[in-house]
């Protein structure tokens, strides 16, 4: 820990002291009562309270918090004294206190503590709590997570920094506390965590600190595949994850964590492709991303191609062909997904989505019903996600339009068979209740009395009671067929509005 403290640079440290101050100040207001409430708490029994980690970055960064960590000199048995309803169950001196606030479900209140021997490259074999706020700070991540707020002084507040994290925010930099090296020997999943912090942050990641990354790159099979697992959806789910993919590939993350994507790397497609598998495969990812599309589309968009690389031929004109590559990806997607312990709901939705991704649809070719085949093949719930990959499949080739007239026209044509927004099958009566009712045979004229009765209920929707409808019948069939005829008019003409109104919501022209 010498070698740490030496390589603190005390200028920058003055520098930033001289804004202490006002940086605290401002995250000061920015505090919940609840974290306030607690924290005064372990303050008036004599104790220390500090906010620490990725709560105060958050806060430095303007961003919203999703945790709250408070650090104390106060043991786990002494912080449960103080809240008597609060749990503690490890080792590594962390006591939650649950809160009934519909903002903040828990705090998280953690003694300082030293660390030591990790044997297996992720938990220390010694832990020793400490009185030291300084202590604590030392056997952290990154210099980003390693600042600290006194929660004592609200006044003259400050906020502790061994390690230049502070100057690292304002630049943008995840650096290593300390030696690189013995960062990541200690915790082999930081090696992870810094790549999912310069994607969510975007961030870059410090020279020394990528190139210990690179040197111990295959620590990272310490590390079990539900955590990997984890930071991997952190990183998906985050607005940089293309930065992040190549981050991964260029230190030999990659071949560790999802070497099947490393396949694609130099595969040409040829087509309207311009880029290999790997490559289109991120930028089809990012593009979900951008598009704040969810987590199911994103795997599927990273995963879509990715059975390529094992289905290239070439036809007998010389050309590239990936036949049933997307059954390949399925099955491979599947053992990926099995691999990093993901749940079973999620695992089977993305193999969907891949499996389908290669639908094809013609203007003209393709009429409602093998449509409404794609809808109960895919499934109502799944149908926008598939159409959502294919809009990052395209802008992950490079292509100018995310939507074109014919994806535009498959959209109006499901919602259309969807949702039948005007049909004969929303009555509460039907064709053989009108014959018994009436006595009457099989003619042309029981369609018009129902489409009769249909014209009513898109009126008066309060109508479609069976009874009511039997009234509204038996008045109707007093009509001649020529002045039934006159209702059949007024609900084509509604079905030709529902429609017009489906396609401008497409940016469809009218057919007519």
């Amino acid at each position: 820990m010498e070698k740490i403290n030496e390589k603190i640079n005390k200028e920058e440290m003055k520098k930033e002291n001289k804004n202490t101050e006002r940086v605290d100040q401002e995250i000061l207001k920015k505090i919940p009562k609840e974290v306030r409430e607690v924290s005064q708490k372990i303050i008036s029994q004599g104790f220390q309270a500090y906010l620490v980690g990725g709560c105060l970055r958050d806060l430095l960064l303007k961003k919203k918090p999703k945790d709250w960590d408070i650090t104390t000199n106060a043991k786990p048995k002494e912080v449960q004294k103080i809240f008597p309803k609060s749990f503690y169950h490890n080792k590594f001196g962390t006591v939650v206190i649950p809160l009934k606030s519909k903002e903040i479900k828990n705090i998280e209140i953690t003694t300082f503590r030293s660390e030591e021997n990790y044997q297996d490259k992720r938990h220390p074999e010694i832990v020793e709590f400490s009185q030291k706020i300084e202590e604590d700070l030392k056997r952290r991540d990154f210099t980003i997570n390693a600042l600290a707020f006194n929660l004592e002084k609200e006044k003259t507040s400050e906020i502790i920094d061994l390690f230049g994290g502070l100057s690292d925010l304002k630049k943008g930099i995840i650096r290593a506390v300390g030696q690189p090296a013995e960062r990541f020997k200690e915790d082999a999943l930081r090696l992870l965590r810094a790549i999912r912090f310069s994607a969510q942050l975007g961030f870059k990641i410090e020279r020394e600190t990528f190139s210990a990354i690179k040197e111990n790159a295959s620590l990272i099979e310490y590390i079990s595949q539900e955590r990997i697992r984890d930071e991997l959806i952190r990183i998906i789910l985050s607005n940089n994850p293309q930065k992040a993919f190549l981050e991964m590939e260029e230190t030999g993350l990659l071949r560790f964590i999802l070497p099947e994507l490393e396949e694609g790397i130099g595969v040409k497609q040829g087509g309207h492709h311009q880029d290999d598998v790997f490559t289109h495969s991120l930028l089809s990812l990012q593009a979900a991303a951008e598009r704040n599309f969810n987590l199911e589309v994103r795997l599927a968009a990273l995963f879509h191609d990715i059975g390529k690389p094992r289905t290239k031929d070439y036809n007998n004109q010389g050309d590239i062909t990936f036949y049933n590559h997307q059954l390949v990806s399925e099955k491979m997607t599947r053992t990926i997904l099995r691999r990093l312990r993901f749940k079973n709901e999620i695992i089977n939705k993305v193999c969907l989505l891949v499996r389908e991704h290669m639908f094809v649809y013609d203007i003209g070719k393709v009429k409602e019903g093998a449509v409404r085949r794609l809808l109960r093949k895919v499934g109502q719930e799944n149908i926008q996600d598939l159409i959502d990959l294919r809009v990052a499949d395209r802008l992950g080739s490079r292509v100018a339009k995310a939507m074109p007239y014919r994806l535009r026209h498959l959209c109006y044509l499901l919602e259309k068979v969807s949702h039948d927004p005007i049909s004969l099958k929303m009555l509460k009566i039907n064709g053989h209740q009108v014959m018994e009712i009436l006595k009457i045979s099989p003619s042309p004229r029981v369609g018009l009395l129902l489409n009769a009765l249909l014209v009513k209920v898109l009126d008066k929707p309060e109508l479609n009671e069976f009874s009511l409808l039997k009234e509204k019948l038996l008045k109707l069939n007093k009509l001649s067929d020529e002045e039934l005829r006159k209702f059949k008019k007024k609900l084509d003409y509604k079905k030709e509005e529902e429609d017009r109104k489906i396609r401008e919501k497409y940016h469809l022209k009218s057919e007519n």
